[in-house]
């Protein structure tokens, strides 16, 4: 009985695959039938990523660098990628003393995308957000700037992860709309 509920368990995900593919159901960064690139990883990596200023801005582009060209494949370029990044912390966790044993950044990416093209037109825009926090120990001030990076970079990975997913579903939406017309 425990190797029949298994195979079940096994053959569900598999199944659950056929059903949504039935209905249209497609990976976001699914490649083409002939191993070409989808229409959202061509439209990814067609896009440059502009310099966002500050060490969190450098964070940021990085990651959005690593998510838009994963296969490291020359493309040319089409569209340019604006964004501005604000990082805002919040003290809680307030000692007696009034100091504060933990922060909470907030992170706000917005962004535009544009088209190469004379006119410079914006196609799309969006804004991806992420919270995190660290603690502050006690006399421990090194640590706590150490911490900082480290959140830091997490959050400009998040919001590097949203960001490339909100532009994957803008690039599949135009393709399958070119599609349809």
């Amino acid at each position: 009985m425990t190797g029949l509920r298994s195979t079940r368990r096994a053959l569900l995900p598999l199944g659950a695959g056929l059903l949504l593919s039935g209905c249209g159901f497609r990976p976001i960064y699914a490649a083409h039938g002939d191993g070409t690139m989808g229409p959202a990883e061509a439209g990814l990596a067609a896009t440059a990523v502009a310099i966002i200023p500050e060490r969190s801005g450098q964070l940021l582009r990085q990651a959005l660098q690593a998510r838009l060209h994963r296969d490291g494949a020359v493309v040319a370029r089409r569209y340019d990628l604006n964004v501005t990044m604000t990082l805002a912390g919040d003290p809680i966790g307030i000692q007696p003393d009034n100091s504060a044993s933990r922060v909470r950044l907030m992170g706000v990416a917005n962004w535009s995308l544009t088209a190469r093209n004379a006119q410079r037109s914006t196609l799309t825009a969006g804004t991806a957000k992420a919270i995190d926090g660290y603690n502050v120990l006690d006399q421990q001030f090194f640590a706590a700037d150490m911490e900082s990076e480290v959140v830091i970079r997490r959050i400009a990975e998040a919001l590097a992860d949203q960001t490339a997913l909100q532009l994957a579903v803008y690039f599949n939406r135009q393709h399958a709309k070119g599609e349809k017309s």
